[in-house]
């Protein structure tokens, strides 16, 4: 009857909905006008914004910060997607409309049409983002990393695996900016020297996983400094080629990857 249609099917969609992935949780609005006002009204339910691996995910991502259920979001996942582009971060930063003050972490893994430009649109959006990944965005310069430290002051973890035209530069602004981080994962930043490195232990402190996968330029001059990590316990230095062992005690990490 209408009663069980207005109350009992949307307050058991209520229910389920929120251990159901979120593509199937949209698919629920479409049941009936009920089940839409009240799923719609769920802030919880909208949190997450998951467009990974999707096609026109530009589009798509545009039309969703559109909804006034998104508001409040705090996981935006764009890995591997594809068709987003530079220009859709630029229309959303330029209708004045959008900003994902309570975003706390934005995946931008693989979006290879992304640049520097789009990089510096994107962070314009969510100031206060905690987590940052952009692995394998192979166009990304140091000009990325100086849009990061600007817009957004908050960061405590940054994936830039693959982003092999980071340099020096762009780390020592990680390092500056970022001195309560976390994670950081470099794998394969190929131009960075000991000379940066050593910039991000000395002043990255508070860092807890370090991902140095398929960097084997390193020498002892950095790696001693890594002993003075008091609260790392992850250290991945997989294809570290000059390294002596004895120069610093890892039997504290709580797991060390090595293949050296």
């Amino acid at each position: 009857d209408e009663a069980w249609c207005r109350e009992t099917v949307p307050r058991v969609m209520e229910l389920v909905s929120p251990r159901l992935p979120q593509r199937d949780a949209c698919v629920l609005l479409s049941v009936s006008p009920w089940c839409h006002r009240a799923l719609a009204a769920n802030p919880k339910l909208w949190e997450v914004l998951d467009l990974h691996e999707m096609k026109k995910a530009g589009e798509r991502l545009i039309s969703a910060l559109s909804l006034a259920r998104y508001r409040h979001l705090k996981v935006v996942n764009l890995e591997f997607a594809q068709d987003i582009e530079d220009r859709h971060f630029l229309r959303l930063k330029e209708t004045g409309a959008i900003l994902l003050e309570e975003l706390e972490f934005l995946n931008l893994n693989a979006c290879q049409k992304i640049s520097d430009t789009g990089i510096g649109a994107a962070t314009s959006l969510c100031p206060n983002l905690r987590a940052l990944s952009i692995y394998w965005i192979v166009g990304l310069t140091d000009a990325s990393i100086e849009h990061v430290v600007k817009n957004c002051k908050q960061i405590i973890d940054l994936n830039m695996s693959g982003c092999k035209n980071i340099s020096d530069r762009g780390i020592q602004l990680v390092a500056d900016n970022y001195q309560g981080l976390q994670k950081l994962d470099i794998t394969r930043c190929i131009k960075l020297t000991d000379d940066a490195l050593q910039k991000v232990l000395e002043k990255c402190s508070a860092l807890e996983s370090l991902n140095m996968y398929a960097l084997s330029s390193f020498t002892d001059k950095a790696y001693t400094k890594i002993g003075y990590l008091g609260n790392l316990t992850f250290l991945d230095l997989c294809g570290a080629q000059y390294i002596k062992m004895r120069k610093f005690d890892i039997s504290k990490f709580i797991l060390v990857r090595t293949c050296y």
